[in-house]
C-alpha cells in the first residue's frame, strides 16, 4: 500500500517485442511496452511525459518514443477533515474496529473530478485485502470481508442519513 500513498510507482503492464509467434536468436529491432504509473499529490502529472523522455535520452535512450499520457489526478483530503473524522467515527461505531487512515489516492482514479474540479470532500472506502487480485483475471472477494463491507457501508448510509442536518455543507462558490 505504501507504493500508491508514498512515491510514485511506475509498472510495465505489458510488453511486446520482435514476433512472439516467429522468435528467433537475435536482438529485436523494435519493442512496444504499455505502463501504468501511480503517482501521490505534488506530482506534476502534466509534465510526466516530457521528464520521462529527457530521462531516457540521457540514459541513451532518445529515439524511444513515448505516447501522451491520459492522466488522472492524484488527490488528498486533510485527514483532520470534519468529513474524515465522520467516516472513520461511523466505521469504527458499525463494525467495533478502528479503521486503518490512509491519506493520499494514487492518480489511478478519476476523484480529482469530484475533489479539484467541485470542490467536494471524497473519502473513499476501499473493501478489499492484499491477495485479492484485483483488477486480475482471478479477482476475488472473501465473503467476510464482503459481509464486513455491507456492515460499514450500510452503518455509514444509515449515519449520513440521521446526522444529515449536522453534516458540514459544501461552500457556495
Amino acid at each position: 500500500m505504501k507504493r500508491v500513498i508514498a512515491w510514485n510507482t511506475l509498472e510495465v503492464l505489458a510488453y511486446r517485442t520482435s514476433s512472439p509467434d516467429f522468435p528467433v536468436n537475435a536482438i529485436p529491432p523494435a519493442a512496444k511496452a504499455s505502463m501504468h504509473m501511480r503517482f501521490v499529490v505534488g506530482t506534476h502529472a502534466s509534465r510526466l511525459r516530457d521528464v520521462l523522455r529527457a530521462h531516457l535520452a540521457t540514459q541513451g535512450f532518445g529515439d524511444i518514443e513515448v505516447s501522451e499520457p491520459v492522466v488522472m489526478a492524484a488527490t488528498r483530503l486533510d485527514p483532520d477533515n470534519a468529513w474524515v473524522r465522520f467516516a472513520l467515527a461511523s466505521i469504527e461505531r458499525n463494525t467495533g474496529k478502528a479503521p486503518t487512515l490512509l491519506p493520499n489516492l494514487g492518480g489511478s482514479l478519476p476523484n480529482d473530478v469530484f475533489a479539484e474540479m467541485l470542490g467536494l470532500p471524497t473519502v473513499w472506502v476501499p473493501h478489499s485485502y492484499p491477495a485479492c487480485q484485483q483488477h486480475a483475471p482471478d479477482e476475488h472477494l472473501l465473503a467476510p470481508v464482503e459481509r464486513e463491507a455491507l456492515q460499514l457501508m450500510t452503518g455509514l448510509f444509515w449515519d449520513l442519513g440521521e446526522q444529515a442536518a449536522a453534516l458540514p455543507r459544501r461552500a457556495t462558490r
